[in-house]
């Protein structure tokens, strides 16, 4: 892969025009198939509809012709027989039979397409109509014989006409259903063929296209995956990303590249703030391990001794090795408030002896508090200011006041004391150089920039001060409760 750090670090997106989306490309798959499919379903299911009904309309029919009376000339004939005789069996004039034939024929002639079919059933029904009036004309004929000649003639004849045109039209209907039949199953037998023809087509059409996207989504997909084992493995070159016709594979491509430099670019910034951390704790660690402090320590302990203070020297020895003791703190850089707190005090201690008449302290952590962790050397320097730079230079007796205090989330520790204080201009320079990598201020600097290396920017010191009122030092942590160093 070629390597283009420049790239990455200016943040150049990449230009996606030419690129497809996989859901479009299945989308694309899915018309491609369906539509041709859906026209063959619709092709099919319309044919069949047309046909069915066509043939259920046939069938209707033949049905509706069954309903005639086979029996009809023989029981009209019979019928008016009877009424030309006068029998006693005769029951008037058959009119029934001949109506019920003309509305059998009248709803064959609204359902039938057949040309033959139809001049057959039309036929009936217009031979109904001259039976029905040949029956009137035997009813107004008043002669024996007269009617009976009527009834060879004329109703003999057409009942016979008329039971003989509705079996031809029998015929005709089935025959043609017969027709119709035969039409469909060639018919759909084409058409099952012609849909397995494209059937197969779109199957060899979908399986190759579907290889072909398989190829441009698995191949770049595989050589990602060569890619974050290489990361896994520890290698953070920023490379060339992998070129896909599909733009999910091309975003995740670029978004491994574009993280894999972002990470990069974070580690060099942890290395150097390590460094930086490292540096400012050596220069704070010699700072503290002042020769003058030592020296004058020393020689205050020679003066109580001398003054046959062996309580005193005693006492001020015992601080002097707790001072260190905590300075060094077995190798550590992060300690619990209760340390730092006794580190404070033991400073305090050596301090009062020597300052006696100048500095008086107090200490109030609430014991809640003494359990959460904080740098090494946080409050230490800022005690040292506050007697240097607060109460020294008042020349008459101050007060040191260290407390702690939990809001939320976070502890809240002030290092005040009623000393000189601070011009507004002073405190001004002083506040910028928590910020500034050179100033006035080193110890209040370092003390700020290893809170913020360690917890985050939102942490670190405030400085309040006041002219003749004195000086307040606000330093803010969170409160946490683990002893294992953080980001070393």
């Amino acid at each position: 892969m070629k390597l283009f750090s420049d790239k990455v670090k200016k943040g150049t997106p990449n230009n996606f025009n030419s690129k497809v989306t996989m859901q479009a490309k299945l989308w694309k798959i899915i018309l491609l198939v369906a539509v041709p499919l859906i026209i063959v379903v619709i092709g099919v299911s319309s044919t069949g509809i047309i046909y069915a009904l066509q043939y259920n309309g046939i069938l209707n029919n033949v049905t509706t012709a069954s309903d005639f009376n086979q029996n009809f000339k023989d029981d009209v004939d019979l019928k008016m027989y009877y009424y030309v005789i006068d029998s006693q069996y005769s029951e008037g004039l058959p009119l029934e039979e001949v109506k019920s034939a003309e509305i059998i024929a009248r709803t064959l002639i609204e359902t039938t397409t057949e040309k033959e079919s139809l001049r057959a059933i039309s036929s009936a029904l217009n031979l109904c109509h001259n039976l029905e009036d040949k029956m009137l004309q035997i009813a107004d004929t008043e002669g024996y014989e007269s009617r009976e000649d009527q009834l060879e003639q004329n109703i003999y004849v057409l009942t016979d006409l008329i039971q003989t045109y509705m079996y031809t039209y029998l015929y005709y209907e089935s025959v043609h259903l017969n027709d119709l039949q035969t039409s469909m199953i060639e018919n759909m037998i084409v058409v099952m063929g012609i849909t397995m023809i494209l059937s197969l087509v779109l199957l060899y059409f979908l399986l190759s296209y579907s290889q072909k996207l398989s190829s441009r989504v698995v191949d770049p997909i595989d050589q990602i995956c060569e890619r974050l084992e290489a990361i896994g493995k520890g290698s953070l070159l920023v490379c060339e990303p992998i070129q896909a016709d599909v733009e999910e594979v091309q975003i995740l491509s670029d978004g491994i590249e574009n993280m894999v430099g972002r990470l990069k670019r974070q580690i060099e910034k942890n290395t150097d703030q390590e460094k930086q951390r490292r540096k400012t704790e050596l220069a704070l660690l010699q700072a503290q391990i002042s020769p003058h402090f030592l020296y004058n320590t020393l020689d205050t302990i020679i003066w109580l001794i001398e003054s046959k203070e062996i309580d005193a020297a005693v006492t001020i020895v015992c601080s002097l090795s707790n001072f260190f003791r905590f300075s060094l703190s077995r190798g550590q850089n992060i300690i619990t408030l209760a340390e730092e707190e006794q580190h404070i005090r033991s400073y305090l201690e050596i301090q009062q002896m020597r300052y006696r008449d100048l500095m008086e302290y107090e200490i109030d952590i609430a014991d809640e508090l003494k359990g959460y962790i904080l740098p090494k050397l946080t409050l230490q320097p800022l005690v040292e200011n506050a007697l240097y730079h607060g109460i020294k230079a008042k020349r008459r007796k101050g007060l040191i006041l260290v407390k702690g205090r939990q809001e939320g989330d976070r502890i809240i520790l002030e290092v005040s004391d009623d000393g000189n204080g601070m011009t507004e201009e002073r405190l001004e320079a002083v506040r910028a150089s928590l910020s500034a990598e050179k100033g006035e201020g080193f110890g209040l600097r370092t003390v700020h920039e290893r809170i913020q290396i360690l917890f985050g920017s939102e942490y670190g010191l405030q400085v309040e001060s006041a002219p003749d009122k004195g000086t307040r030092i606000i330093v803010t942590i969170p409160t946490q409760t683990t002893d294992k160093e953080m980001n070393t």
